[in-house]
């Protein structure tokens, strides 16, 4: 058994001082309090936050970050260059790229991930010998990197409403809703450490006729289902166009929205819409991060929070991550697109890219520091210059990646002074990276 002992914790109730934790066989088994560390105690100093879950991951769209150069275009051109990234990958670079992206998000406090994974096959669709293989790495690379992982396999079957796939699209494709299941259910993973979900990639790139037997599946496997929604008005007019209903309208009416759905973006949404994913508990991921660098718009999060949809946020794209700014990037647009402040409480906020995130990804033992969670600790720095004279009650919504000290996943610790204890993340990187641009 192991005793840390916070300066501050946030504990369900809120932030408190002098908190003390047993831990032992990756567990809480029991939240005390003590004005001073006992001798035996180790000390996690600051403020000890709950794990964070990254609800939506495309891990090798890391390798992009920056290289648009600043030119101009839409999440449509940048779709090029991130097809470019995904001809290239195969097993070996997908696990070196992967291992450096997970060790960069548990250097900003991330304890566990939602990969949208679609990359399934080689050039031209063929089959691996393991045709899970890219799985595998992904969660090899997980485990590594010492945090969790829900591997949210993607169905992906068309090139949009009508249309066949094409060129790199065909590394995405099982063919079929049923041939995507029997190439899922073929693929073996580590319960503790990695679960298996399930996720439709878009109403664009599945038929409607084949959306029931992926949902389907997610509900008698117990396994949460995620879904990329009207992230453009492009998806939406589409939609309109082929079935006469909105993509939410059309999830519905295929049975593949509920507490166990998420939606991911949800950014052009109608009235209507906001009330059916509301109305049935589905979940909502948002990337505002990804959304802002996509040119994608702001989505209605306070309506949909409102409607009953709970909140979750992911990196996506990556082209930051840092759970703090996502969450904080979440109320400050609403701002802007508002011209009203105040939206999200600070522990609202934190809520989303903890317990509510961890929820959305299958994880509801974690994101909370309580007796019998998992013992997942993030320990932010309330001594840096960014949080000097901050009330520690507003660390979630002032805090920065680079704040975080110590990270400590299912009581094994990670992360200690800043610095990953097995990968240089940094390195790493960018040695992936260049290997695919070379």
């Amino acid at each position: 058994m192991t005793t840390y002992w916070c300066d501050w914790a946030w504990l369900p109730s809120g932030p408190e001082r002098g908190v003390l934790f047993e831990v032992d066989d990756g567990r809480i088994t029991a939240v005390g309090s003590a004005q001073n560390p006992p001798e035996q105690a180790e000390r996690l100093p600051g403020m000890t936050l709950p794990g964070i879950a990254n609800a939506h991951s495309h891990a090798f769209h890391r390798a992009l970050r920056g290289g648009d150069d600043g030119a101009r275009g839409t999440f449509w051109t940048w779709r090029e260059q991130m097809y470019r990234v995904a001809a290239v990958l195969d097993p070996d670079s997908y696990y070196r790229l992967a291992r450096g992206v997970y060790a960069e998000m548990a250097l900003a406090g991330i304890t566990c991930v939602g990969e949208f994974h679609y990359l399934h096959h080689a050039a031209n669709g063929a089959r691996y010998d393991d045709p899970n293989a890219m799985g595998q790495a992904l969660a090899q690379a997980a485990r590594d990197a010492g945090v969790r992982l829900t591997l949210l396999d993607t169905c992906y079957l068309a090139g949009g409403f009508g249309r066949p796939l094409d060129g790199v699209q065909l590394r995405f494709s099982d063919g079929s809703a049923s041939k995507w299941i029997d190439r899922i259910d073929r693929c073996t993973v580590d319960g503790d450490r990695v679960r298996l979900g399930a996720a439709l990639h878009s109403v664009r790139a599945v038929p409607a006729e084949e959306i029931p037997e992926v949902a389907g599946w997610a509900r008698e496997s117990g396994a949460p289902l995620h879904v990329h929604l009207s992230e453009q008005r492009a998806e939406n007019e589409a939609c309109l166009a082929a079935h006469g209903c909105t993509p939410t309208q059309l999830l519905d009416s295929r049975g593949a929205l509920g507490p166990g759905v998420t939606a991911v973006h949800a950014t052009h949404l109608a009235a209507s819409d906001v009330a059916l994913l509301g109305g049935s508990g589905t979940g909502v991921c948002l990337c505002p991060t990804t959304e802002a660098d996509l040119a994608d718009g702001i989505g209605p999060a306070a309506a949909l929070a409102v409607a009953g949809s709970p909140l979750s946020v992911g990196s996506d794209g990556h082209s930051v991550i840092d759970p703090f700014a996502e969450v904080q990037a979440v109320e400050s647009y609403l701002r802007l697109n508002t011209e009203t402040r105040g939206h999200f409480a600070a522990g609202e906020l934190l809520a989303m890219a903890t317990e509510t995130a961890h929820r959305s990804l299958g994880w509801a033992d974690a994101g909370r520091l309580e007796a019998g969670a998992r013992a997942d600790f993030v320990a932010v720095d309330l001594g840096s210059t960014r949080l000097a004279g901050v009330a520690p009650e507003a660390t979630p919504a002032v805090a920065r990646a680079d704040d975080v000290r110590v990270v400590i996943a299912d009581g094994r610790r990670i992360v200690q002074d800043g610095k990953h204890e097995a990968i240089d993340a940094a390195g790493e990187l960018g040695e992936a990276i260049a290997a695919l641009r070379a």
